[in-house]
């Protein structure tokens, strides 16, 4: 069963470009999450809804939320794309795609690994979903207008 919006966010520990291992749970009680799942590093794609991601962090921070993305890429594939784009954030490598399966993210045509994003609060339940391959800037878009209604309430 995919994870749906009011769940609570399946803890999961993984590695980052940087070699330590990161986990959801660290992050409840102090901080939101917003995390994105996304097919390969360096591609077109996610090339750019990682520079989106990128432009808004310093409001994603000003917001209290960190930004998580998630691949199947190698830690030393994350830490070149990291690198390469200057990306401020947190990438995670799910080599066998079990957080991927964990949260229920759906394959693209049976084959891509979907791109989908999970707004987590910082009491760690799932409060918005965003699915879409090709609005790359949506997922900051509809996790920014997330988080503002978060703190609105």
């Amino acid at each position: 069963m995919p994870v749906q919006v009011g769940d609570l966010a399946p803890d999961f520990t993984l590695t980052s470009q940087t070699g330590e291992s990161v986990s959801l749970k660290d992050f409840r009680g102090n901080k939101a999450v917003v995390l994105y799942f996304y097919p390969k590093d360096d591609t077109p794609g996610c090339t750019a809804e990682a520079c989106a991601f990128r432009d808004s962090y310093t409001i994603f921070q000003e917001t209290g939320a960190e930004v998580i993305g998630v691949s199947a890429d190698s830690p030393d594939e994350h830490q070149k794309f990291v690198g390469k784009y200057n990306l401020p954030f947190t990438l995670l490598s799910d080599q066998g795609n079990q957080v991927r399966k964990l949260y229920g993210v759906p394959a693209t045509l049976w084959i891509l690994p979907g791109r989908v994003t999970y707004v987590i609060d910082n009491q760690g339940v799932v409060r918005h979903i965003f699915d879409s391959m090709l609005d790359f800037k949506g997922h900051v878009d509809e996790a920014l207008k997330t988080l503002r209604s978060m703190s609105a309430v």
